[in-house]
């Protein structure tokens, strides 16, 4: 079925109706964006993918409508409560208005990378859509939306074409509904939904710093925006200092440490593929006197491994900024050990007066599990330490609701 049927089937069906249970009522009233498979105790039929779902409370009363997706465990995303409203082109205008206006006054001309919309905290449930430069980016976490896209991928781009000049649209789709994609809805991941073809690699602005994101094949959406804050922090903390960049991913930390005038710094990444970009970000920047001016080094190797077997090498600066350590709940426990071995091996590399800067961005961690463990590590050292502050979000991340909030930074003097 292709993506343009689909939508139009959705219009053919009587109301997906169901209620849940009194736990799950209490959730959605409270603003949670999820139903999950197991808290539905009545359905009227079996639904469609995409369409919508009206919840109603154990008085028959109005309670939520959402995407349903009978895929995933997950199976209602929450869009409208309280009072029943038409999801029609105007109720989707106005939420892409909404967001929008939540990011007035974030960025200037010299920043042109960013989040346009955060998913379920800014009413657009398992969807995220992002800029960089002329190219917007649309990342879809559920099969929910697939049905919709073509309307969406129109109403986007005709919107940030008026305000940013953006010129194309491209998909990128979760590993869990690549498939379902392809075979249902001849929706593939990297496609280009709409406007100018675009190359696979662009570049964009960040603070000024230009940067690459490969839009079509990078992680997540083609770069990680979400620590734009905690880079202009080290920017400013970077004056004079060598810095290691752990788990440098194409190297953003580094050239912000570098125009912060850096003497030095080591990318250092398992991925040779990340450390070509990080080459190329220098590169890209060359014409920015402090950056022409820092020693650049890559080094390709486990971060864990290198750390614990070279002790001598003492750095001014050290960032841990590593992947996800607990993808699943499960994982938890595990992770805050292993955060708090990564703490403790990298202030072994301080020198005096050093800093270290350590982030996480697993969900399953709470930020006070992560802090807790990064400051044991602190306390082990029985090196003095002062707390200099902790971060969260990005203005454009908002995290409105518990499992929205991922992302956390701590930042500690030697």
């Amino acid at each position: 079925m292709s993506m343009d049927a689909a939508s139009e089937s959705l219009a053919d069906a009587r109301p997906l109706r169901m209620r849940i249970t009194a736990a799950a009522e209490s959730a959605v009233r409270a603003g949670h964006p999820w139903i999950f498979s197991e808290s539905i105790r009545e359905q009227n039929r079996d639904g469609q993918a995409g369409e919508l779902a009206v919840i109603y409370d154990r008085n028959d009363r109005f309670l939520a409508i959402g995407l349903y997706d009978p895929f995933s465990p997950l199976r209602v995303r929450v869009l409208q409560t309280r009072k029943p409203a038409p999801i029609d082109a105007a109720w989707w205008q106005r939420r892409l208005l909404e967001a929008s206006a939540r990011r007035d006054g974030l960025f200037d001309s010299q920043t042109t990378g960013y989040r346009c919309i955060n998913g379920e905290s800014d009413g657009w449930p398992g969807l995220v859509l992002d800029r960089y430069g002329d190219v917007l980016v649309l990342k879809l976490y559920t099969a929910a939306w697939l049905p919709r896209i073509r309307e969406l991928s129109g109403l986007f781009l005709e919107y940030f074409q008026k305000t940013a000049g953006c010129r194309s649209l491209v998909l990128r789709l979760s590993r869990n509904i690549q498939q379902a994609a392809s075979e249902r809805w001849q929706a593939m991941d990297g496609q280009l939904l709409a406007g100018l073809p675009t190359p696979e690699t662009v570049v964009f602005l960040e603070t000024g710093l230009r940067l690459e994101a490969n839009v079509v094949r990078g992680q997540k959406t083609g770069f990680f925006l979400d620590q734009r804050e905690n880079r202009r922090r080290v920017e400013q903390l970077s004056a004079g200092r060598k810095v290691l960049n752990a788990f440098s991913f194409s190297g953003a930390f580094s050239l912000y440490a570098a125009r912060g005038g850096a003497v030095s710094v080591l990318d250092m990444d398992i991925s040779a593929h990340a450390l070509a970009a990080a080459q190329r970000n220098f590169a890209l920047n060359r014409d920015i006197r402090a950056v022409c001016e820092c020693q650049h080094e890559t080094l390709q190797a486990d971060v864990f491994d290198w750390l614990a077997e070279n002790h001598d090498r003492k750095f001014d600066l050290i960032i841990l900024d590593p992947p996800s350590l607990a993808k699943r709940e499960s994982e938890r426990s595990g992770a805050i050990q292993a955060y708090e071995r990564l703490a403790g091996l990298g202030i072994r590399h301080l020198a005096e007066g050093g800093l270290l800067v350590a982030a996480s961005c697993s969900a399953h961690v709470s930020a006070e599990e992560f802090f807790s463990a990064v400051r044991s590590a602190a306390g082990r050292s029985q090196r003095q330490y002062r707390e200099l502050s902790t971060t969260g979000h990005a203005p454009d991340h908002p995290a409105l609701f518990p499992e929205a909030s991922y992302l956390k930074c701590i930042y500690l003097q030697f």
